[in-house]
Order: C-alpha cells, then sequence, then structure tokens
C-alpha cells in the first residue's frame, strides 16, 4: 500500500480553502492509502503568537480533521513537535540546502517584495524560521517517506525542494530515500476567496469551516460578484459560487446550477444555492467538532497514539542517515 502525509500549519481556523484544497483530497486518499496526517504546529512559531493561541488552534485543526471523517485507527494523525526527528533531519538538510534555493522560496520571496514595495529594508521582518521554511517542510516529509504528498498547485515548490534535498542526500551521502510525488486535484488547485484572490487568511477573505448557520451564510453572501443583471447569462467557469458549489453538490445539482447560469440567474439566489448545499454537508460536522473540542483528552490520546507511530519510522530512519553522516 502507498503512502501518503499531508500537514496544516495552525495559524488561523480551519475554512473552506484548507477543506477543499488540503482535507477533502488528504481524506480520499486516506481511503487506498496508508496515511500520515499531522498538525505543524512547529511552523507556527515564524510569526509572534501567544502559547494559548498556539494550543488552541492546534486544538482547532485536530478537531477538524476527526469531525470531517478521519478515522484514527485507520490513518495517524499526530503533532509534529512531538517528533524531535524532524528538527533533527530539518538540520541535516539545512547543511545540503544552497542559500540560493531558500533564496527563490515563494514566501521569502513575497515579504521581500512586499518591503520593497513598501521602502522597507528587503529583510525586514524575515526570521531565520521563514527563510529556512521549505527545508523544515522538507524534513517533515522525507522523514516519513511518503510515495504522494496532497497539495494545492501553488504548494509545488515545497514538494520540489523536498526531492532536491533528497537527492541530495542520496548523492552526498548515499541515504537511500524515496522521493515523494505531488498529488493535486486540479480544478481546486488555488480556490478563491471572498473577494476573487486566492483564499487565505493572510488576505482575511475567507469563510471558516465550522461557524454556526448564520455565519455561513452571511459569510457566502459576501463573495464578491459582478454587476450582470440574474437575466443575464453567466459563465460558471469564473465563478467563486459556481466553483465552491461544486464540492458540495451532487452531480445532479451541479449540472442544474450550471444550467441557470447559462440560462441567467441572480448573484442572490445562485448565493442561496452554495448556502444551502454547503451547510447540508457541514451540519454534521459543525457539531462533530464541537465534541470533540470539548474532549482535549480524547484528542491527545489520538496525537500520543500517532506519535508513537510516526516514531516507529522515523527513529531508524534517522538513524540510518546519521551513521551515514558520521553521526553515530
Amino acid at each position: 500500500m502507498k503512502r501518503s502525509l499531508t500537514g496544516i500549519k495552525p495559524t488561523g481556523d480551519i475554512h473552506l480553502g484548507n477543506y477543499i484544497g488540503a482535507i477533502k483530497p488528504a481524506l480520499k486518499l486516506a481511503a487506498n492509502h496508508e496515511s500520515y496526517y499531522f498538525v505543524a504546529n512547529g511552523h507556527g512559531l515564524t510569526k509572534p503568537h501567544q502559547k494559548e493561541e498556539l494550543h488552541a488552534l492546534t486544538k482547532g485543526v485536530v478537531a477538524s480533521w476527526l469531525a470531517l471523517g478521519l478515522d484514527p485507527n485507520q490513518t495517524t494523525l499526530y503533532r509534529q513537535s512531538d517528533i524531535p526527528e524532524v528538527f533533527e533531519l530539518s538540520w541535516i538538510l539545512a547543511t545540503l540546502s544552497p542559500k540560493g534555493l531558500m533564496n527563490r522560496a515563494h514566501a521569502y520571496k513575497a515579504m521581500v517584495d512586499e518591503n520593497e514595495a513598501n521602502s522597507r529594508e528587503l529583510d525586514a521582518g524575515i526570521n531565520m524560521g521563514l527563510f529556512t521554511y521549505p527545508i523544515l517542510m522538507a524534513a517533515d516529509i522525507l522523514l516519513v517517506e511518503p510515495d504522494v504528498v496532497p497539495v494545492g498547485k501553488d504548494q509545488m515548490q515545497h514538494i520540489e525542494i523536498a526531492r532536491d534535498l533528497g537527492l541530495a542526500l542520496r548523492n552526498q551521502h548515499k541515504v537511500t530515500v524515496k522521493l515523494p510525488e505531488p498529488y493535486i486535484m486540479e480544478d481546486v488547485a488555488v480556490l478563491p476567496g471572498l473577494d476573487g484572490r486566492k483564499m487565505s487568511k493572510s488576505y482575511g477573505n475567507t469563510i471558516p469551516l465550522f461557524v454556526e448557520k448564520n455565519e455561513l451564510k452571511k459569510r457566502i453572501y459576501k463573495i464578491k460578484t459582478d454587476s450582470l443583471p440574474p437575466s443575464a447569462p453567466k459563465d460558471p467557469a469564473t465563478s467563486t459560487i459556481y466553483m465552491l458549489y461544486k464540492q458540495f453538490a451532487t452531480t445532479e445539482e451541479v449540472k442544474g446550477l450550471e444550467g441557470a447560469f447559462q440560462e441567467g440567474i441572480g448573484w442572490g439566489d445562485a448565493k442561496g444555492e452554495l448556502f444551502r448545499v454547503a451547510n447540508r454537508e457541514l451540519e454534521e460536522p459543525r457539531e462533530l467538532y464541537k465534541e470533540w473540542l470539548a474532549n482535549p483528552e480524547k484528542m491527545e490520546r489520538v496525537l500520543e497514539d500517532g506519535a508513537d507511530r510516526v516514531r516507529q519510522v522515523s527513529v531508524p530512519f534517522l538513524q540510518t542517515i546519521k551513521k551515514e553522516l558520521g553521526l553515530t
């Protein structure tokens, strides 16, 4: 059985973009893969934070996975910080990583561009954790030797860097390491948010997954649309509403809305349809999410069991690498 891996950084409430772009395909893979899914709380240290906030956000990610159908008996769910081998491997990979490779990392380049646009020093506000973020991610990936990693198209670079560093281990130290392949759902690779840009917490344009029914409706009705009148035909391929609708509706419902777009439908009616199918699919997970959050001890047991399983893989893997490098 092939192995899959994915992680979610606890930086805010899980939103529809996280669910459709990462969690949903990961849960689909878990049905026929040996799956390792983790909360990337170590990555959360790259920005200023409060201890209590990081704890709460981490619990929120765990509760989300479990509420949406992850079976901890079939899929290994764990917390990144419970696996010390990740951070040790990260340092080893850092010694193999050219600085130029990190200079080209998307997150770093985006902050440099923002600083330049605002006439600040180019590296203002950039710590080494953010700069070497892709190296820690490569350690997350390579350590459990997955065959596939579900990612959005905009995250492809992280898989490419992990493969580059895996090749460096092979070539410089003769370590046998698996090079993972990305698993991308093409039609949801970059999901639009309320304003049409990529759905992202940093843009403030997300729809949180487990908000109450009335708040979900309120957020959906904030989705930006054009000024076409209700009777005018509309292109479903360019509509945020239609793209989100496809993720929750049946095949028959999708065909019906597509026809309504082509014949002419008011944006208010289209948003109402999106709310109807989204709320229908999220109603039960919303209640399960509350139940998991109310039982933190139960979640902790799931994470401890997951960490034990991961370390059965990570400890011997790292020992092999250290032996080849002369560190033992």
